[in-house]
């Protein structure tokens, strides 16, 4: 099902952000593709990528099933959904469709992945029971969601980001997700006939060194603009937090980054 009209995220689809989940991606790429291979995920493979972005992930995917298997790509927003299809991936079916309002592209698939969707969505237990009914038996869903998004800090902690995490959580829970849906999702998996094969934490504790560290550091640059843009903060406090960043990343100070959960659960009854 496809509309014409943009359904924005609280985070935006703009051409910055579509960059910064470049980063991001390559940040969580070597952890990505671990995953996928323990879970299962090989040639011949059949995956439904849930808010697939602009498909960095979907890519990789694609790259990993290869030519026999499939991947399905479902995405509401239309900025993104275009730099999707653009990529021209010819085992890549691609669907703009809303996870709330909308059925999923028909199965059965094999696997499902779903990062850091479930947080933004108004009824995480529903697009998980919408999962279920489109994995076969035996099929595997992924997610990667957050459990503790307030380990995000600075070491030593520096108050201006305290405040820009705030921030960021009011306006996460306005737009009507919430962050720590990673602590919940046992439930919802349960109740929707699935058996949970493992719960891993991710969390890292990085220095300006890591690449990794340019996921958090994208992340503050980007925000930091749409947080103007909402009217949400002022050129004042944005100059601060660039500045402690910067201090931050001079001094060789550490970040403790979101803890993410990565749960893998295996669909056994009916849902």
């Amino acid at each position: 099902m496809s509309h014409s009209t943009e359904r924005d995220y609280v985070l935006g689809t703009h051409e910055a952000e579509l960059e910064r989940l470049g980063v991001q991606h390559r940040a969580w790429q070597p952890v990505v593709l671990d995953c996928w291979k323990r879970a299962g995920i090989t040639t011949g493979s059949k995956v439904l990528d849930v808010g697939a972005g602009p498909g960095y992930a979907t890519a990789d995917l694609a790259e990993m099933v290869g030519p026999i298997g499939q991947v399905v790509a479902v995405e509401r927003s239309t900025n993104f959904v275009n730099a999707l299809r653009a990529r021209q991936l010819s085992n890549v079916a691609v669907h703009e469709l809303d996870l709330m309002s909308d059925d999923l592209p028909a199965g059965p698939f094999d696997f499902s992945w779903c990062r850091w969707v479930l947080c933004f969505v108004s009824d995480p237990d529903l697009l998980v029971r919408k999962i279920a009914g489109v994995l076969r038996e035996g099929g595997r869903a992924i997610f990667h969601e957050y459990g503790h998004y307030t380990t995000w800090q600075f070491l030593p902690s520096r108050p201006s980001h305290e405040e820009f995490r705030k921030h960021v959580v009011s306006t996460w829970k306005e737009s009507g997700g919430t962050p720590d849906t990673g602590s919940q999702l046992p439930l919802w998996l349960k109740n929707n006939g699935f058996v949970i094969r493992s719960i891993l934490p991710r969390i890292f504790c990085i220095g300006p060194n890591d690449y990794m560290w340019r996921w958090p550091a994208e992340f503050i640059q980007v925000h930091l603009l749409r947080l103007l843009e909402m009217g949400k903060i002022d050129t004042a406090f944005a100059n601060r937090v660039r500045a402690d960043l910067a201090a931050a990343e001079k001094e060789k100070s550490y970040i403790l980054t979101p803890l993410v959960l990565e749960i893998v659960a295996e669909r056994v009854g009916e849902s």
